[in-house]
């Protein structure tokens, strides 16, 4: 029998093993027990703890192997995810509902990050709607001839949900499609759009955001949080079986909330992980300025958003991402979190 200490085994592009303990034989499940899982996460900023897990080693204390696999975005991770390629998940709140919805049995054991999004737009729009409030999309139509260009994620996506909820409930000028022209833009090219011209704002996490305002020519219409105050953005969520396996499901709520303290005492550090890992044009320089951003809030307390969480499920079912929102006991499971609590 080989006993392996709990150590970096290999890495590869994209899919990382990190530890093995207290394993004898090799990976997997049986007899009830949890001696493996695989972590998805979409390499986006407001997924900060994953990066200051991976990077410092954190996952190496869970009692199981894991695997880590990254994914380009929510709806890959919920098609591995619901195939049970996937254990757990670093991504989007509106993905976990979607699972849910289509019964997954899982749920959501920490959260990432809220209040993560800055709607930003050219600085006529930005002077237009200091000026106008409400009526910025009459009074740019006037002017224009043409609707106000939007780029932004899929429907029903975390920032698609708070845009609509910006217009259609704090603006109260109808529905979105009738207020605005909306083009799907992934964050990352929605920087290159909207400099170029090709939109005239756009819905935009970190550290994009910060991108942007560098820019004289952009600057900030209304940050997220000042609008649907504490809504979710990333949530950790698992599968039924990690939730069951005591030790490991409080093991890996306990490395996230050791992550997001780290990222709250060591924020330069921890977003030269981030840039580390992202690649795909975030530098250091730019990860460590965002830190600074009001968007970049980073917690892992999973009641702090179950609220804002049922205003969101609302819009993603009117959106018909999922039948009808889903009850908070159906979408959360705080145990482990209570249990390190204690």
């Amino acid at each position: 029998m080989v006993q392996f200490s709990r150590r970096r085994l290999f890495q590869r592009a994209g899919v990382t093993t990190i530890a093995a303990t207290g394993i004898a034989g090799c990976l997997g499940r049986g007899d009830g027990l949890l001696d493996a899982l695989t972590v998805a996460y979409v390499p986006i900023y407001p997924n900060m703890q994953h990066y200051v897990m991976e990077q410092e080693g954190y996952y190496d204390d869970i009692p199981a192997g894991v695997t880590i696999e990254r994914f380009s975005s929510g709806p890959s991770v919920v098609t591995a995810f619901a195939s049970g390629d996937v254990d757990a998940a670093l991504f989007g709140i509106t993905p976990a509902m979607v699972l849910v919805d289509k019964g997954t049995d899982a749920g959501i054991l920490a959260a990432n990050s809220r209040n993560g999004f800055k709607i930003m737009g050219t600085t006529e729009l930005a002077e237009l709607y200091e000026q106008e409030g409400p009526a910025i999309f009459e009074r740019f139509k006037q002017e224009h001839g043409r609707k106000i260009r939007f780029g932004a994620p899929p429907d029903g996506s975390v920032p698609d949900i708070a845009l609509r909820y910006w217009i259609q409930e704090d603006l109260n000028v109808g529905e979105m499609e009738t207020a605005i022209n909306k083009s799907k833009v992934p964050p990352a090219k929605a920087v290159q759009m909207i400099q170029s011209g090709d939109i005239d704002a756009t819905i935009i996490q970190e550290p994009f955001a910060t991108i942007i305002g560098q820019d004289d020519g952009f600057d900030e219409l209304i940050w997220s949080g000042n609008l649907l105050e504490n809504h979710p953005v990333t949530v950790l969520f698992a599968n039924q079986q990690v939730i069951d396996h005591s030790e490991v499901s409080q093991s890996l709520v306990e490395q996230h909330t050791a992550a997001t303290e780290f990222t709250a005492e060591s924020s330069d550090v921890a977003a030269s992980h981030a840039a580390s890992v992202i690649g795909s044009g975030v530098s250091e320089d730019l990860a460590t300025a965002a830190m600074d951003s009001q968007a970049s809030d980073f917690l892992s307390d999973p009641h702090a958003i179950t609220d804002q969480a049922a205003t969101m499920g609302e819009f993603v079912a009117n959106v018909g991402n999922i039948e009808e929102p889903i009850a908070t006991e159906n979408l959360f499971a705080f145990d482990p979190y209570d249990a390190i609590q204690e």
